[in-house]
């Protein structure tokens, strides 16, 4: 196993294809860049459409939930009919949804719109990093082009806010939605020319049974992670994930049986690849764990405004970003097991300032530390991932990658999440309102609406605190348990300059043109 094996003659990037990343790279910072507007708008826009709870949740959540639900069939099907071709459609199917969002004259057309945001997430997001595999086959290029994918991640994650809180202190709430129109049309416009168009030159017909399947699979344990983070009644994520598990069942079978899966299960037999799912799940889990409750603590307990709280979220994202930036440096040097290994210890001050420690101050800084020593996870996950998978397997690869990472991310909410509202609700007096104990800002409007209400304040205040430091404490511990994984399954992956400079070429190489190719069925 090297760290590259698509068995392609390495080729040296050109200034068409630093070009083209620089196109991919946009709609990839608009992903991240979107989700942290949404979090600022959402006050407002409850104000307006006047949404039920429940609304407001999925409001929140369906965006998440498709994309997470749909990525590995959008990578499988960019394989098929072209991954050039699905990002362009992708992208225009994001600038019609972005424009009905930002007019939703109601929560039902809001959670519409964002749904099919949430499609077109999943088609962006596989394309872009398989074109990036395409593009540069030199493994150190390939890396770094990752890196940048990922700096791209940060920088959306870093300048989402600032530029939410400025919008919304100008304009309407739906204009949140607007800033994503002018950079998916540059990407339709530019993508022709600079991108190239590639596909399996033998993908077989799309099995439409295995894609009702999957979806069988997927989206019920998606549901069930998010009910059990939004405390819904047990029943209900249980029969969910009960429901899932025979779907898994069912798909796996199928695919076991079938001469061109939707998923090649056969994929997950390298040790490499397994070992790179495994590290962005359960990582990114440990991350999201306290990265989503930060900047509730920065606004509920701190009382910084949106703008404020951007701000105090900045040192994190640029810890992100120099810790990808630094990630292949070090992987040119170092085996990326030791790398990843060496980021996830070096990220444990910072849950444990977090866990510890209150103050703005020192929780901005907890986050820098874990920021930047997660960052080779997402770096070298999804580059390992999608090293290890043939090259006309590299759309599917990237999706399965990026569905761990998004996974990920739901457990931190689910898991460490529900621990973190354990430990706020055992702080919150019986005789307190009973809404003060659903989260921290009912508790505010709650004492805000007694006469004694500072007593009240201030109690939900602490309890919030608490809850955010069981999240540290939990995540560190997954921080080990990912260490320890890391270093048995991907010990064995040499370092990117110990990979074979030169491989066999490909006996038919793969579809590659400047016009969209199509798939016969």
């Amino acid at each position: 196993m090297t760290f590259d094996t698509a068995s392609r003659t390495p080729e040296r990037a050109g200034a068409r294809q630093w070009l083209g990343l620089a196109i991919l790279l946009l709609p990839v910072a608009l992903m991240t860049a979107d989700l942290g507007v949404l979090w600022l708008a959402t006050p407002y826009l409850a104000a307006d459409l006047r949404p039920s709870g429940a609304q407001l949740l999925w409001i929140t959540d369906i965006y998440g939930f498709l994309t997470a639900g749909t990525l590995v069939i959008m990578g499988t099907l960019g394989d098929r009919i072209g991954r050039r071709k699905l990002l362009m459609t992708g992208s225009a199917v994001f600038v019609v949804a972005s424009l009905i969002a930002a007019y939703a004259p109601s929560p039902e057309v809001l959670i519409t719109a964002r749904a099919l945001l949430g499609i077109a997430g999943a088609a962006v997001l596989p394309s872009t990093l398989s074109l990036i595999s395409h593009m540069f086959t030199d493994p150190r290029r390939r890396a770094t082009a990752i890196a940048m994918w990922v700096t791209a991640l940060s920088a959306g994650l870093a300048v989402g806010p600032v530029v939410g809180g400025v919008m919304l202190a100008s304009w309407w709430w739906g204009s949140v939605f607007l800033m994503g129109v002018p950079v998916m049309l540059l990407a339709l416009v530019t993508a022709p020319a600079l991108l190239p168009e590639y596909r399996d030159p033998a993908p077989g017909r799309l099995d439409l049974a295995s894609v009702a399947l999957f979806l069988l699979a997927v989206l019920p344990v998606v549901y069930a992670i998010k009910g059990l983070g939004s405390g819904s009644p047990a029943w209900q994520p249980a029969l969910a994930f009960a429901a899932g598990t025979v779907g898994t069942a069912a798909f796996v079978r199928r695919q076991h049986r079938l001469t061109t899966p939707l998923l090649d299960l056969r994929l997950f037999h390298d040790r490499a690849f397994t070992g790179a799912l495994l590290t962005l799940l359960i990582g990114m889990t440990a991350l999201n764990g306290v990265e989503y409750l930060v900047p509730q603590y920065l606004q509920a307990v701190a009382g910084q405004s949106p703008l404020e709280a951007g701000l105090w979220l900045l040192p994190g994202a640029a810890g992100l970003i120099a810790g990808s930036q630094l990630t292949p440096v070090l992987a040119r040097r170092f085996r990326p097991a030791y790398v990843l290994a060496g980021g996830l210890l070096l990220s444990l001050p910072g849950y444990a300032a977090i866990a510890l420690y209150e103050g703005v101050l020192t929780v901005s800084l907890g986050l820098t530390v874990i920021m930047f020593g997660v960052a080779p996870i997402s770096v070298l996950g999804t580059a390992l991932a999608v090293g290890a998978a043939p090259a006309e397997k590299a759309g599917a690869a990237a999706a399965t990658g990026q569905t761990a990472y998004d996974l990920g991310l739901a457990l931190g909410i689910a898991f460490t999440g529900t621990l973190a509202v354990a430990a706020y609700r055992g702080e919150i007096p019986d005789e307190a309102p009973a809404e003060a104990k659903d989260t921290v800002g009912a508790a505010i409007a709650a004492a805000e609406r007694l006469p004694d209400g500072a007593s009240l304040l201030a109690t939900a205040k602490d309890a919030f605190t608490t809850g955010l430091q069981t999240a540290a404490a939990v995540s560190a511990a997954l921080v080990l348990v990912t260490a320890a994984l890391v270093t048995t399954l991907l010990r064995h992956v040499p370092a990117i300059a110990a990979a074979p400079a030169d491989t066999e070429p490909e006996p038919e190489p793969a579809t590659e043109t400047r016009e969209p190719v199509t798939t016969a069925d």
